[in-house]
């Protein structure tokens, strides 16, 4: 089923006098529509607005997929999702837009679950990739505690959680005190935009640390991804790359970056 015109003026734009109540079922129509939307603006900008600024086209304030206003807090991350909107082409590819899924997820999804959110993320305090260490071969574990052992040292040192180094996969118990400080950690995130690009690193990455080290500016957004893939970089080069296997790790990728814009923004 397509998306017509009038459907997806209706959803992205906002209305005057309108309620801004979310149509769950045009929203489901939108979710599995085989049919791109067509580009239906001439101009994507933004303009200031009560708590931030809101992405305008032509003129008209958007919307979320939940029918509410899509304002975010900076001009920054304004400006940066006006220029997804900009360059989309004939039709609208959310998948080429990871800065307005995560302004959406935020918006419609976290900021009213901020304590469901930092809870699922919580889990993560017990389980992170960077305890789980290999036992051969020498190359991977050289590699790997390069990469780790420093931000080991630094979630010990900068948030208080010192953590059991395992190897292999059996589960290792973390102690008490250091998941109480890595979730402590989550809860001092009280931006929800900030909060929703957490959630995103940690899940795209399996590790929490990572992510906190990226909030916290200890490691850039490249340094991060590059940390977290350490045994897929390691299996590319002892067994060539798999052409799929890449583009669905670039992918990954563009939503890791796009969280990480998010979550490192000046206000």
């Amino acid at each position: 089923m397509s998306i017509s015109g009038d459907d997806v003026t209706r959803d992205w734009l906002g209305e005057p006098g309108g309620d801004g109540q979310h149509d769950p079922i045009r929203a489901a129509r939108a979710s599995t529509a085989p049919t791109l939307p067509k580009r239906f603006y001439a101009q994507a900008g933004v303009a200031e607005a009560e708590g931030g600024f809101r992405l305008v086209l032509d003129g008209r304030g958007a919307n979320t997929p939940g029918r509410r206003p899509l304002v975010v807090p900076d001009r920054g991350l304004g400006e940066a999702l006006a220029a997804e909107w900009a360059a989309q082409e004939t039709v609208i590819d959310p998948r080429t837009m990871p800065l307005t899924r995560i302004v959406n997820t935020t918006i419609d999804g976290v900021v009213e679950r901020r304590a469901a959110v930092a809870e699922d993320l919580g889990a993560f305090a017990g389980t992170d990739l960077v305890a789980y260490r290999a036992g051969t071969p020498d190359r991977l574990v050289a590699e790997q505690a390069a990469a780790w052992d420093p931000l080991v040292d630094w979630a010990a040192d900068a948030l208080g959680a010192r953590l059991f180094l395992a190897e292999g996969v059996m589960h290792v118990e973390q102690p008490e005190g250091s998941v109480a400080a890595l979730r402590a950690a989550i809860d001092a995130v009280d931006d929800p935009f900030r909060l929703a690009a957490l959630h995103a690193m940690t899940t795209l990455t399996g590790s929490l640390v990572i992510a906190l080290a990226v909030l916290h500016r200890r490691l850039s957004a490249d340094e991060a991804w590059a940390a977290a893939h350490i045994d897929e970089s390691y299996q590319a080069a002892i067994w060539g790359r798999d052409a799929e296997a890449e583009a669905r790790l670039a992918f990954r990728r563009t939503e890791f970056d796009a969280a990480a814009v998010v979550a490192q923004r000046s206000t």
